[in-house]
């Protein structure tokens, strides 16, 4: 099931934007140099709007024509300077802003490799992947259109403000209330705005999640006719985000016409009263005019904060989705066992210890289970001896890939031990486990690149040689042949040029050129005809000579030549031995081959 995250209010606002402001910190620099054209951008435009009241009192004083042109050329050359700071700010925070958002993509993706196995079970990919694009996409934006907008704004309204109280300190005591009033409504909006965002932007990973998923299993959508019922499942996730951006949005959305409305009523009533003041000579005509400038654009910093406001609530919620994931904890792993490499051979190595790596698996009384509540493996003990080949048979959910799971450590178990040439594998370094075991699985993935690299990807120094080796291993090399490129023939959307048998030929030769001492086919010929599967038959007993191997299979002529096959059932292991004293048996491996039971 995917993860719902919270829809309530954010635990801890203050801390998601120290995080934010960790990562802006690391470009520091130029931030400052943002910063400090901003403010000249701020002083310039306060500067040039001042003028007004030496420009008007000189005309009226009649100063004559030399101070006015005067005046007016200084006017616009501080104009130009704030024009020219202006461009200089915007186009550094653009460089800034995606080296920052650079940052937080890689930090994010590097931890993403951390986590456990588990976390990518219990997502959805399109889930995942809106961590990448929503989420952080609108941070860029709120960085690209509200970073410098938010520091103009507020040394604009601190300037204005003491430009006001410069030029007539008791008119400024109507801004000063107008100003708490406004302050006042947009922290109320912003408060209720910040809960749906987050809101949002949990619906809108659930719709990303549930889109991909449809789009992935189209062929299976059109075969049972179930379009009418996933239209019906779109509407509802797409309903629910259409009502969580429709809240977000209803509160954001009052605080431009409150603000213009309130900005406008306050310069109704200053004009009022400066008029009367100056007809009473209690101030200047050239103080009321600039004053009543300054007025007018008072409102304009609020007002601009208040359309930015849905890019920074936007932002702080996708950047606490974000913070939430890269702080979730990383796969554990206190394993100090290491596998290292000496004349050809390989060995664990300890402060304690150096044995040679043989393949030598064993469970002791394995109890496991996903969920508490549900034990998946109910005691398992077994054993695999270097070289042997172990086959796992019984109905679906038994417990046959859980074992397999376990081995690599995909998951730990809750009791019991796995043991590995003597070593609990708990001892052994994950990484470390796992460059000794070869998987084969029954989805196979392969990525977009070249077979040949797609092949290499199971080691990653392997030659060309070495590649087209464990392609003929896996009798794949005469069908890569054939391809218009060979083995330089691209793969694309995840093999889709390619059959089902062709991807898992190329699967069977990553595991080849990998060369692990311990191999697991996890139905590894499922989707290999039966022509197909007797041309790798030899080449996969190559490949499986001198190995340990665990085969997962349903069709249980693959499993004929195992030294030992192991019958599951709820989790526990009621059946043990070769082919034919298990068919001697007559127990519940003979109903399976005969048929007379079905594996379900």
């Amino acid at each position: 099931m995917p993860r719902m995250v919270s829809a309530k209010k954010p635990r801890n606002l203050l801390y998601t934007v120290k995080r934010l402001l960790s990562y802006m910190g690391r470009h520091r620099i130029s931030l400052l140099l943002v910063a400090i054209m901003v403010i000249a951008s701020v002083f310039c435009n306060l500067l040039g709007t001042y003028m007004i009241n030496p420009i008007i009192n000189g005309i009226i004083d009649g100063g004559g024509i030399r101070p006015l042109s005067h005046g007016v050329i200084f006017t616009a050359v501080i104009y130009i300077i704030g024009v020219a700071a202006a461009l200089g700010y915007s186009q550094i925070m653009a460089v800034s802003s995606q080296k920052i958002v650079y940052d937080i993509r890689k930090d994010l993706f590097s931890h993403m490799q951390t986590l456990p196995l588990s976390f990518f079970d219990s997502h959805q990919h399109g889930d995942v992947m809106s961590y990448y694009t929503n989420d952080v996409d609108t941070i860029s934006d709120a960085l690209n259109n509200s970073f410098a907008a938010v520091i103009k704004n507020g040394f604009q309204i601190a300037g204005t403000m003491i430009m006001l109280l410069i030029l007539n300190w008791k008119l400024s005591m109507i801004v000063a209330i107008s100003y708490a009033v406004m302050f006042q409504y947009v922290r109320y909006s912003a408060q209720h705005s910040k809960k749906f965002y987050k809101k949002h932007q949990t619906s809108l990973g659930a719709l990303d999640g549930y889109i991909q998923e449809m789009v992935a299993g189209q062929k299976v959508i059109k075969v049972f006719n179930h379009e009418e019922e996933n239209l019906k499942g779109f509407k509802e996730k797409n309903g629910e985000l259409q009502a969580m951006g429709t809240a977000a949005q209803s509160y954001a959305s009052t605080m431009i016409p409150a603000v213009v409305s309130m900005s406008f009523l306050t310069y109704t009533i200053v004009s009022l009263a400066g008029g009367f003041m100056a007809m009473s000579g209690l101030t200047t005509l050239g103080a009321l005019a600039s004053y009543l400038v300054f007025v007018r654009q008072a409102a304009a910093p609020i007002n601009q904060f208040t359309q930015q406001s849905n890019f920074l609530l936007s932002s702080l919620a996708g950047a606490e989705r974000i913070f939430e994931l890269i702080d979730m904890k990383s796969e554990s792993d206190e394993g100090t066992v290491r596998l290292i490499k000496k004349d050809r051979n390989w060995f664990w190595k300890d402060e304690d210890l150096e044995i040679p790596l043989k393949g030598d698996v064993r469970f002791d009384d394995v109890i496991f289970s996903y969920e508490k509540s549900h034990q998946i493996l109910k005691g398992i003990t077994l054993y695999a001896k270097p070289g042997q080949k172990i086959a796992f048979v019984g109905s679906t959910g038994a417990g046959k890939t859980t074992i397999t799971n376990l081995i690599n450590r995909f998951y730990d178990i809750d009791e019991g031990r796995i043991i590995f040439d003597g070593i609990d594998v708990r001892r052994i370094r994950k990484k470390d486990l796992r460059h000794s075991l070869g998987m084969v699985l029954q989805d196979t993935h392969l990525f977009t690149d070249t077979i040949r690299e797609n092949i290499r990807y199971g080691r990653l120094d392997a030659d060309d040689e070495e590649v087209e080796n464990a392609a003929r291993i896996a009798n794949a090399d005469s069908f890569i042949r054939r391809l218009p490129d060979g083995y330089d023939t691209m793969v694309v959307s995840d093999g889709a040029n390619l059959s089902s048998g062709q991807r898992q030929l190329i699967a069977i030769a990553r595991a080849a050129v990998a060369n692990p001492p311990v191999l697991i086919l996890d139905e590894a010929t499922s989707n290999i005809d039966t022509r197909t599967e007797d041309l790798i038959e030899k080449g996969m007993d190559h490949l499986m000579e001198g190995r340990t191997v665990f085969v997962i299979a349903h069709r249980l002529s693959t499993v004929r030549n195992a030294d030992a096959i192991l019958v599951l059932e709820g989790g526990k292991i009621i059946e043990r031995g070769d082919h034919n004293d298990l068919m001697a048996l007559h127990g519940r491996y003979y109903d399976l081959y005969t048929g007379l039971f079905e594996l379900t």
